[in-house]
């Protein structure tokens, strides 16, 4: 179903609070059909992203260590993605 959101179990070091909202929020936006997010519906997605991001965080407390890592990098640890994300926040 949502085949851009990288597995966080398993990482080194674990999976970051941002990591987390950034999977909860590609979970939402393709549930809810969304490409965007607008100020018409933020306040449900964000409200529906900060309780999967909590469910996310108490699943992978609860599952045991994976033997294996992931085989993908998470896109917020790859540094092409780190450049587009702070140049997105810097502005015009």
């Amino acid at each position: 179903m949502c085949r851009n959101i990288t597995a966080l179990r398993g990482l080194e070091p674990p999976a970051t609070d941002e990591e987390i909202a950034a999977a909860a929020l590609q979970f939402v936006r393709t549930v809810g059909a969304l490409s965007s997010v607008s100020p018409r519906n933020a306040e449900a997605v964000e409200r529906a992203v900060a309780r999967i991001a909590a469910a996310t965080t108490e699943l992978l407390a609860d599952l045991p260590e994976r033997r294996n890592p992931p085989t993908t990098v998470p896109p917020l640890r790859r540094p092409g993605v780190r450049a587009r994300e702070a140049a997105r926040r810097a502005g015009p």
